[in-house]
């Protein structure tokens, strides 16, 4: 068995651990040089918070453990395709990699809203179901200019 086999097996026992508990089947582990650094699992059931998906809640523990932001050299191993939310996550996060062990099409098979997201994503804007609009505020100082004035020192 491989290195990522395992941590992905891993992954997947927590999802099944978890729907056991009522939870959702989606579980999560974070490795660092060899070294796991965060396990999860999806606990939108307990917590009522939609942002609460394994690999969310890993990338929280392994924030946390590892005293900062940013995680470079991380590998997060998943046991469904990470959602959009959760990719983006891991990649503003310096995530280097992921693996998945069961697709998004496989999780939309057994109910679950999956796949169908990806596709909304890549249509343009207007022709996605939720509507996400630029409406700029004329006279207002973005809050961007502040950030890079205070991080340059300016």
């Amino acid at each position: 068995m491989s290195e990522h086999e395992g941590y992905l097996r891993e992954a997947v026992e927590i999802a099944r651990a978890n729907v056991a508990e009522g939870g959702r089947p989606y579980g999560a582990v974070i490795v660092r040089d060899g070294a796991v650094v965060a396990r999860a699992a999806n606990t939108t059931h307990t917590t009522l918070d939609p942002t609460d998906h394994a690999e969310m809640a890993a990338l929280r523990a392994a924030s946390r453990r590892l005293g900062r932001a940013k995680l470079d050299g991380c590998i997060v191993y998943a046991s469904g395709r990470p959602c959009p939310m959760c990719h983006a996550a891991m990649r503003l996060a310096g995530v280097e990699r992921g693996y998945y062990a069961f697709t998004a099409e496989e999780a939309e098979a057994e109910g679950l809203i999956s796949a169908g997201i990806y596709a909304e994503l890549c249509r343009p804007p207007e022709e996605q179901p939720m509507q996400v609009r630029h409406l700029p505020l004329p006279g207002e100082a973005s809050p961007f200019r502040v950030w890079a004035e205070r991080k340059s020192g300016g």
